[in-house]
This record gives structure tokens, sequence and C-alpha cells, in this order.
């Protein structure tokens, strides 16, 4: 927590004259797309943070500067939601779901191991700078527990040993590919650039569906449908 303080308290750095440059452009484009401009707040906050890998000092004040906000209200907003980091991350997030089910179903395990196998703790990076692990909450994904997160993309029905072959795979900077987007991973910073709005230019980005699993329910409900599932 201390370390969280200091980062966002500390005197901003403000960015080279050529990035910050980019980013006003960017961050105008994407406030046009909102009829009250304080509504881009989030999408700013993915912006900066893949400028830096996660959010700094300078960006929070960037992002108020451009919303006409106080930094208190733009730290506010970024210590609340978890997908924005407010420490340096390395080039891929990895979360290991310990919620319920996860939990019981091996993912305090797979945490253990990791932590171990990686030699760092919950929240820190290897000294690489190619993987930060973390702890994370549940992401909805119970029916394929116990799952892993790499960069918010789902590796489902995880072990610890396929978790280990996961990160090793990461560190030698080999492709990895998601249980349902079937495209190679993006670095952290790539993927905060995606989720700012703009388009994921990897082949094959749109084409993911959910699961069988996933879908469960709703096949049930359609054949029980009394209008024979038409809704």
């Amino acid at each position: 927590m201390t370390e969280i303080l200091l980062n966002l308290t500390v005197r901003p750095i403000p960015y080279p004259e050529k990035v910050r440059d980019r980013l006003q452009l960017e961050a105008q484009e994407i406030i046009e797309r909102y009829p009250v401009s304080r509504s881009a707040l989030l999408p700013l906050l993915h912006l900066v943070q893949s400028v830096e890998g996660y959010v700094s000092g300078t960006g929070i004040e960037f992002c108020a500067e451009q919303l006409g906000l106080t930094d208190a209200e733009v730290t506010a907003v970024a210590t609340f939601y978890s997908m924005y980091r407010r420490t340096p991350t390395g080039d891929y997030h990895v979360g290991v779901c310990t919620n319920t089910l996860c939990a019981v179903m091996g993912g305090d395990q797979i945490l253990a191991e990791l932590k171990q196998h990686l030699g760092i703790g919950h929240g820190e990076t290897t000294a690489d700078g190619a993987v930060t692990l973390e702890h994370i909450e549940c992401n909805a994904a119970c029916d394929y527990a116990p799952v892993v997160m790499v960069n918010w993309e789902f590796f489902d029905n995880q072990t610890p040993e396929s978790a280990k072959e996961l990160v090793n795979s990461l560190r030698r900077g080999e492709p990895v590919t998601g249980s349902r987007s079937g495209i190679p991973l993006c670095t952290f910073r790539e993927t905060a650039r995606i989720l700012a709005g703009y388009e994921d230019q990897r082949p094959g980005a749109t084409d993911g569906v959910a699961g069988p699993a996933t879908l469960a329910g709703l096949y049930v409900a359609e054949e029980n449908s009394t209008d024979g599932g038409a809704q």
C-alpha cells in the first residue's frame, strides 16, 4: 500500500513532448464519443496505462487536465477499479482466481505454486519484467474453474502444471493463445490500448465465442420454452 501511495503522490514527471502530443489527440478522439466529457475517464485511464504499463501520477494529472477534473477525482476512480494498475506491471499480468469455486477447485494451489515457481509474491513482477502475478476476484468463469487470466484473457481448467508451463512460455517469448480467443496474446500495454477503445488489430480478434459450458443455461431455457425457443 505504501508503494502505491508513493507512486500516486510523487510529483508527476511530464510525458515527453511527442508522447503528450499524441496522447492529447487520442484523448480528444475518445472524449468526443461521449455526450458528457467526464464519462470518458475510464477509457482515458486505459489510454495512459498503455503508455507506462500502469496509471502513474503523470497519467492521473493528464486525465484530470483533459476532463477538467481534479487529481483527487481521477485518483478516486483509478484506485477503485482493479484493472487499473497503480504500480509498474510486466508484459503479462497473470491473475489467478482465488474466489470460492476456483479456490476449492485448485486456484489456491495454483497461486501458491506459481509464487514458488516464479520467486515472487502477490503484486510482484519477475526480474525480467515479463510476468506480474496477482490473485484476483471472480471473473464470472466458474463453469471453467479454476481459471487463470493473462492480460484479461481466459485460460480455463488450469492445473498447477499447466499454469507453470503457461508462465514459462510467456517468459520465453513464445506465442501463447487463450482458451477463448484463439489468437496469440498481446502485451499488457497493448491490451490497455484496446480497452481504451482502439481496434484490436490481431487477425480473428472479434471471432471468439462463449464455450458450451457457459451457454448450457441458455440451451436449457430454449428447450423448455413454451414457444419452442423462439425467444
